[in-house]
């Protein structure tokens, strides 16, 4: 189960729904009884400093003689 943001057109009400995400139900504000839409944010993730992939995906040197 997903939970989702929802906001009234209508009264501005803003709330939150729990339902799978593969259903797209028809949400009725709980004041007003309008049809709610669905409100989109940002994501929460933020990377930040150097390449993750360039660190990850760097050769070891390894010791002297050792072959790759």
């Amino acid at each position: 189960m997903a939970r989702y943001d929802y906001k009234c057109p209508d009264c501005g009400k803003q709330f939150e729904v729990e339902h799978p995400m593969s259903e797209r139900p028809r949400i009725l504000c709980p004041d007003c009884g309008v049809e709610a839409q669905r409100v989109f944010s940002a994501s929460g993730i933020h990377f930040e400093g150097h390449g993750f992939y360039n660190t990850d995906q760097r050769k070891s040197m390894g010791s002297v003689g050792d072959k790759d």
